[in-house]
């Protein structure tokens, strides 16, 4: 990772600076039961839900984010209109090929047939198929997620929980039984995206919240499926977190991030945070979810405590740019970082995201879609164009690194008025 200086400090040298600073474990050791992992080769399989790569980009940007340091690679294997069925005879091409090391599936909505009350041939033949995707990747010795499906968020009024929904929520129950069977971990985000989209009817009787159509999210929906999914793979709330005392002009505590040149100044305080994770970006097309889902809380705690600080409004710079006002008591009870939209951090955060979307959109383009099921392509001239292809892969993949890149930053308070 190249180390950007700051006022000729950099990272490494803020680490050695121990008499001066409050250094902590590195993100790495905070990911406890996390489902993923340094060094992870990672395909996510699924139907069209998958292949729009919105939910898997956001958690891609988390995990990237949230462990920088950390030697990862993901791919996603979303196919329109595919089943468990197709997911069982394609896995030895969309999936092991790929040499992973973690594989989460998510079928469903399109194996229910759309039917309520629910097919049981149909049921029969989604646990057949996730059975036989779970014998293959077994036999690698994969670590592997189960998922159930979004639910759909119909336009009709009445309860969300109701029609196909419950014809999901008897697949999901499906889901969970293979997962157990087979030593897999189960991540329910059927529950929690439509607990929540009951939330907002129960609001608003018209609110509809998911975007995009009843099937596919737009981005908000998509950041809710993210949320549900990272918190069932137990993803760390935790960013970073940094406590400061402004009567004494000194750092009191730090997890995963440094502390130090903390100045008192007529009107606030100064001092200089480098934190060792990003926040999740939350894109603006995706932040209407965020009154009706804990996303924040649950996935993007980046808390600034600031002590001592007399009464009033303050305004915060980073790196002398302006990013927004907390009140003192705001801040002295824990201001979240990962609210602020603007300055350099939420503008690297931002970047990462790019920089992931465009990875994944080359790779869905151009290789995917663009030749492994491009029927428009001889069979004998797939696997050199798929070569030829790749080989633009390092350099977006470069890009990610590039812009995980972290660096301390100058945090200034200045009271208004």
């Amino acid at each position: 990772m190249n180390r950007r200086q700051f006022g000729g400090l950099t990272l490494s040298t803020l680490a050695g600076l121990s008499g001066a600073s409050l250094l902590q474990r590195p993100a790495a050791a905070q990911a406890g039961g996390f489902f993923f992992k340094d060094g992870d080769r990672v395909v996510m399989i699924g139907d069209s839900i998958t292949e729009q790569h919105l939910h898997s980009n956001y958690v891609e940007s988390y995990v990237v984010g949230r462990f920088p340091g950390w030697n990862l690679a993901f791919r996603n294997a979303g196919i329109g209109g595919d089943t468990s069925t197709g997911g069982n005879g394609r896995t030895q091409r969309d999936i092991l090929s790929f040499n992973p090391t973690a594989v989460t599936i998510t079928f469903g909505m399109n194996d229910a047939g759309y039917r309520y009350p629910p097919d049981q041939a149909r049921l029969d033949a989604y646990v057949k198929g996730l059975q036989g995707m779970m014998d293959q990747l077994k036999a690698k010795n994969l670590r592997v997620a189960i998922l159930s499906s979004s639910p759909v968020e119909k336009k009709e009024d009445g309860k969300a929980l109701e029609g196909y929904n419950q014809t999901l929520e008897i697949f999901a129950e499906n889901a969970k039984k293979v997962a157990t069977a087979n030593g897999a971990l189960f991540v329910d985000q059927f529950h929690p995206h439509v607990t929540t989209l009951q939330k907002a009817r129960d609001t608003n009787g018209t609110m509809r919240i998911n975007g995009g159509d009843a099937v596919h999210p737009g981005p908000s929906g998509q950041i809710l499926m993210a949320w549900a999914i990272l918190k069932g793979l137990g993803a760390p709330a935790l960013v970073s977190s940094a406590t400061v005392d402004a009567a004494t002009g000194r750092a009191v505590s730090a997890v995963n991030a440094t502390v130090l040149a903390v100045h008192k100044k007529p009107k606030g305080i100064s001092f200089i945070r480098a934190d060792r994770a990003l926040p999740l970006w939350i894109p603006e097309a995706a932040r209407s979810i965020l009154p009706w889902a804990s996303v924040v809380q649950d996935l993007n705690q980046y808390p600034l405590t600031v002590a001592g600080l007399p009464a009033g409004d303050y305004r915060l710079l980073i790196d002398d740019e302006p990013c927004g006002t907390a009140s003192a008591a705001a801040l002295s009870s824990g201001f979240n970082l990962a609210t602020v939209t603007e300055g350099p951090i939420a503008r690297q955060a931002a970047a990462v995201q790019a920089a992931v979307f465009a990875k994944n959109a080359y790779f869905h383009d151009q290789i995917f879609r663009g030749v492994v099921l491009n029927n428009g392509v001889p069979a004998d001239q797939k696997a050199a164009m798929i070569a030829e292809r790749m080989k633009g892969m390092p350099a977006l993949e470069q890009a990610i690194r590039d812009n995980l890149s972290l660096r301390p930053h100058r945090f200034e308070l200045v009271k208004n008025g």
